[in-house]
């Protein structure tokens, strides 16, 4: 046996555990979910006329039903998923490297800023919920600053606002915590030999930070793409279920399994599953590309070394 193949075995032998697990608390459910989305629950009747009960095999209709015509409901909430996906990815982006930047200064108080900062995303999701829905009241906060008589919290497109601008309060600190650490891996010759060769504060950040920065950057929009997408707790508490506004494909499946039917909800789940699956695949290969490119040929000099 070569020294290769002893080292791949020891380290399948060490990852064992961990694929156990991982088979345990991932594949299982999984696979149970999508067995459940095979049947339908609860009293139908037959062609007969018959009264059915308990579970019946109904194949693909479960899927064919919720991206059929008769899927409104499921494309709202598919809709609103992905309009809550960019908005408050992008935004979170921006204001996130915004801290990062800030953070990163050299200022008297820099530690008290950098707590401040990152208070909203130590915050539990379902109190920011809370929070934002008292400044969001009829009489709260909100249409007290702005002078207006908003129902933020009804249905609409201002409980869709409220929902972007909670979220992004809540984790951008998260994105600017993780672009903070890129910034502190980049030395500062760097920006001394930038400096010297005249370029402008501007031209420093686009031609130095943010490249430099990048791979932090994409960690950190993958981490919050897949986060949005399995959006359920802030929308839940800050506006409530079963509005049509705000409503998620997460708190679409969480709606249908408290109504009992677990089919459709294993359904709705399994397409959730599938939609974040394609983000992810899609993001890693065409922005993930030249980095995975990097460690492949960072690996083959070192075994060539």
């Amino acid at each position: 046996m070569t020294t290769v193949a002893r080292a791949g075995r020891t380290a399948a032998l060490l990852l064992s555990p961990t694929f156990l697990v991982l088979g345990l608390v991932v594949g299982y459910p999984l696979l149970a979910a999508l067995r459940e989305s095979l049947y339908r629950s609860g009293d139908e009747l037959d062609e007969s006329g018959f009264v059915v009960s308990g579970d019946r095999f109904v194949g693909l209709d479960n899927f064919t039903n919720a991206l059929g015509p008769a899927g409104e409901r499921f494309w709202n909430a598919f809709a609103n998923t992905t309009l809550f996906t960019v908005t408050t990815v992008t935004a979170e982006v921006v204001i996130g490297t915004a801290m990062a930047v800030v953070m990163h200064r050299a200022m008297r108080g820099r530690g008290l800023v950098r707590a401040s900062i990152l208070v909203p995303w130590a915050v539990p999701t379902a109190v920011a919920g809370l929070l934002w829905r008292w400044i969001f009241q009829a009489d709260g906060v909100a249409n007290s600053v702005l002078g207006t008589e908003l129902l933020w919290t009804s249905d609409g497109w201002p409980a869709k606002l409220a929902v972007i601008i909670a979220d992004t309060w809540k984790t951008a600190p998260f994105v600017g915590l993780l672009v903070l650490a890129g910034l502190q891996l980049i030395p500062g010759d760097v920006y001394e030999a930038a400096r010297l060769d005249g370029a402008t504060a501007w031209q420093q950040f686009r031609r130095v930070t943010l490249p430099l920065v990048r791979p932090a950057l994409l960690v950190a929009v993958l981490f919050r793409l897949l986060d949005a997408l399995r959006m359920f707790d802030l929308p839940f508490v800050l506006i409530g279920p079963q509005k049509g506004s705000v409503e998620t494909l997460s708190m679409l499946a969480w709606d249908e399994a408290n109504q009992v039917r677990y089919g459709p909800a294993a359904a709705y789940a399994v397409l959730l599953f599938v939609y974040v699956a394609i983000v992810a695949f899609v993001f890693v290969r065409l922005l993930g590309a030249d980095l995975l490119g990097e460690r492949r040929a960072q690996r083959q000099a070192g075994m060539a070394g």
